[in-house]
């Protein structure tokens, strides 16, 4: 089976045949989650080596367009989820919360990397790194590596997908492969 196949949920519900064709009964909120999870526009936040990875991810071996993630947003108004790729310094931590405060809710972000999760090895030996997004932003979505493979952050937008199919409210880890 595809992967892209595997990842394709059925529309929420159950359709009753009648004489003049059918009748569907769902739950509102599962259509809502349905579509969200399905049409998720990026705003990509890459400040270092794992941006690199990122940018593969969208390209034609990898091609998140398969999953939902169509159109990369350069602006925070029309993004649903942001996708923080690399370190973090406290010059641009003001700048990180601003993007995400003018993103409209529903909003998600994706963690990506030892230094978008942790501050990375740089966190150490100077004193200029964040500890991490979470102390800027809360933090749906983690990815493991340095810098993660591009198959670990298709594992993360699909786990994404999930939370929002299920309307969870949960923080998702996710090992680099």
């Amino acid at each position: 089976m595809d992967v892209s196949q595997q990842n394709m949920q059925p529309f929420p519900g159950e359709v009753h045949p009648t004489a003049g064709g059918g009748i569907l009964m769902t739950k509102l909120d599962e259509v809502i989650n349905w579509a969200r999870s399905n049409s998720l526009w990026p705003l990509v936040f890459g400040t270092s080596c794992c941006a690199i990875e990122m940018m593969s991810t969208a390209a034609a071996k990898y091609d998140w367009s398969r999953f939902g993630f169509e159109v990369a947003r350069a602006t925070p108004r029309q993004a649903d989820v942001i996708i923080i790729a690399g370190t973090i310094v406290n010059k641009m931590a003001p700048v990180l919360k601003r993007l995400y405060d003018q993103m409209a809710d529903p909003k998600y972000v994706i963690a990506m990397g030892a230094c978008a999760t942790s501050g990375g090895p740089f966190f150490y030996n100077t004193y200029s790194v964040v500890k991490g997004a979470d102390h800027v932003i809360p933090v749906d979505v983690y990815v493991a590596g340095c810098p993660p493979r591009p198959e670990a952050l298709l594992h993360a937008l699909i786990a994404l997908q999930e939370k929002i199919r299920r309307g969870g409210s949960e923080k998702i880890s996710g090992g680099a492969s």
